[in-house]
């Protein structure tokens, strides 16, 4: 275990380190949580015209439901693992550690920004393909790389190593499926009603 935590401690600082003042500006963008409510919105109007109200209801209540389970699980795991986050542990600040942003918790396995980014992004999309007209593969394609982009950038603004990235899109990914199976089962179940 602790040979891998050290591979995650270097390949964290390897990604931190790679940066020019652009770039820090576009992971700062990435990073910043309340930027990305237009987004949502848009999203959500989106749900509305293409799959009717009583569909866009349930996937949004199964989009909000995924993402305040990534988040409150993240918290239990964050205080039970109690892994520092690299802005918070002395080796990583010693060997280079650039923080773009303030520290934040203290303690930050897994990333709940990677794991809420990825379970809305993939929550989202399974709701958009039960509307049988589009396919939304570029809805698909942008909201994952979207998604992806936000976890990383909390590498690059020194708020967690890539393990706390990876483990938080597998959280995403898990309740993202989960969520979005679940809303398709409900819509399927809405259907034979609509026709009754």
């Amino acid at each position: 275990m602790e040979s891998l935590a050290e591979i995650d401690r270097r390949l964290t600082l390897a990604i931190n380190g790679l940066h020019t003042p652009v770039t820090d500006t576009v992971w700062q963008f990435f990073s910043n949580r309340e930027i990305w409510f237009v987004l949502y919105l848009a999203v959500i109007v989106t749900l509305f015209i293409r799959l009717g109200w009583k569909k866009a209801l349930v996937v949004i209540a199964s989009c909000i439901i995924c993402v305040v389970a990534c988040d409150q699980l993240g918290n239990i795991v964050k205080e039970a693992v109690a892994r520092l986050r690299p802005c918070e542990d002395q080796y990583m600040l010693d060997h280079g550690l650039r923080m773009l942003e303030g520290p934040g918790g203290l303690y930050g396995f897994y990333s709940a920004h990677a794991a809420n980014a990825l379970g809305f992004a993939v929550c989202s999309y399974m709701g958009f393909r039960m509307d049988g007209s589009h396919r939304y593969r570029a809805y698909g394609i942008c909201i994952i790389l979207w998604a992806l982009l936000v976890g990383f950038s909390r590498i690059f603004v020194g708020k967690h190593f890539l393990g706390d990235v990876l483990a938080g899109f597998a959280v995403g990914l898990a309740f993202g499926l989960l969520f979005g199976w679940l809303a398709q089962l409900v819509c399927r179940r809405l259907a034979p009603q609509e026709k009754a």
